[in-house]
């Protein structure tokens, strides 16, 4: 028998668990994770979005695993009753400097494969009607759908096919050797086979493990908005705006959600602890070893600007409703209520490089995902298979 031990319960981990189980006969699988449920960070806080894959350099692994990992993704939720719709979503250019830039989205999204559209103005009301643009793209494979009830039958799989998973068992030192051996906050587990899924902490697990991995992940909270239900009309799927290469993050969008009410963001603040979902929440911990990573103070110095602008939107209701009016103009302040916050665990190099591309080291028995941000949870059962076939 050979021994398996997964560290992170969210949906990249589960995944990978389901799918060791599922290829290999002779494997007893533990997933572990620190919190008292799965999917408690990333996976839980996550937008719903199944994304098609336009963003992505052609021939990335992000590129190549969120096509296939959308259409596996929505295999499974057909084939285990979790509900799942294939929206299709516009990308916006509400002005005229944003043409060259959607024109060369386009082409991207061709060169992966995507079937899309341009759209003018017009065309464009005829699939959202309030929208406002000079021009849009019509994406016709994105959709919706609840990450966190895929991670619960992805759990439920993994206990049915005899595999174990401890709740509430923090994972405190890794030692090598010919077997690993993954120390706990219960007790030793020996591993013929590590996999590090731990998301905002993979950096953390892989450095007990003995990896120099040159990169540290720092958290990036993402805060929203939802629309008032009496205003949810205004949207019917997804809207996206043309997002600006210069910076790191897409900007704020609007989603139908699959529970049909409408979130809107997020913005992206730098937070001030792994799982600070607030702005109250600071782990001093969390706080030094940012702050003494010299790549994120290489990013600052780069975008500066647009770090203070969604700083200022994240404290101002108004900059934020402007943010989306732009796509929407129907949109007001007084429409917008306090939802949610999510934190994205991203990866950045020791000169301020967001890594853009899922990263995942290998060593003799070991395999640490050190950057799986979105289109993380769309690409999970792709990323999965992509993992466990190469073990």
């Amino acid at each position: 028998m050979r021994r398996y031990v997964v560290i992170g319960g969210g949906i990249v981990g589960l995944a990978v668990a389901h799918e060791i189980l599922r290829t290999r006969t002779d494997a007893h699988v533990t997933v572990l994770e620190k919190e008292d449920r799965l999917a408690a960070h990333q996976t839980g806080h996550n937008s719903g979005v199944l994304h098609a894959g336009v963003y992505y350099q052609p021939g990335s692994l992000k590129a190549r695993l969120c096509r296939s990992g959308a259409a596996a993704m929505v295999s499974f939720c057909r084939s285990h009753g979790i509900p799942v719709e294939i929206t299709g979503k516009l990308i916006v250019a509400a002005s005229q400097d944003e043409l060259p830039r959607l024109a060369a989205l386009h082409e991207r999204a061709q060169a992966n494969g995507l079937t899309v559209r341009l759209l003018e103005p017009a065309q464009a009301r005829e699939i959202e009607p309030e929208v406002s643009c000079r021009q849009a793209m019509h994406v016709q494979s994105t959709g919706i759908v609840d990450y966190g009830e895929v991670s619960r039958v992805l759990g439920r799989l993994v206990r049915e096919a005899g595999g174990e998973i401890r709740l509430g068992t923090r994972v405190t030192g890794v030692r090598g050797g010919a077997v690993t051996t993954v120390e706990t906050t219960g007790d030793a587990l020996p591993a013929d086979v590590l996999v590090n899924c731990a998301g905002l902490h993979a950096d953390r697990i892989a450095r007990l493990a003995g990896v120099r991995t040159g990169v540290r992940i720092v958290p990036f909270r993402g805060e929203y908005y939802e629309l008032r239900p009496d205003r949810r009309h205004l949207v019917r799927g997804l809207i996206y705006p043309v997002p600006d290469p210069r910076f790191p993050f897409l900007g704020v969008h609007l989603t139908k959600m699959i529970d049909k009410s409408v979130h809107l963001g997020p913005n992206a603040v730098l937070a001030l602890a792994r799982e600070g979902y607030r702005w109250g929440r600071i782990n001093p911990r969390d706080v030094a070893e940012s702050a003494s990573f010299p790549g994120l103070w290489h990013l600052a110095r780069r975008h500066l600007g647009y770090a203070w602008s969604e700083v200022a939107r994240s404290l101002s209701r108004a900059r934020f409703a402007a943010a989306v009016a732009r796509l929407v103009p129907a949109v007001t302040p007084a429409d917008l209520v306090r939802a949610g916050a999510g934190v994205r665990a991203q990866a950045i190099t020791r000169d301020g490089r967001l890594v853009d591309d899922f990263l995942i080291e290998r060593l003799p028995g070991q395999v640490h995902v050190l950057n799986a941000p979105s289109p993380a949870a769309t690409s999970s059962l792709e990323i999965a298979r992509h993992i466990v076939a190469e073990l």
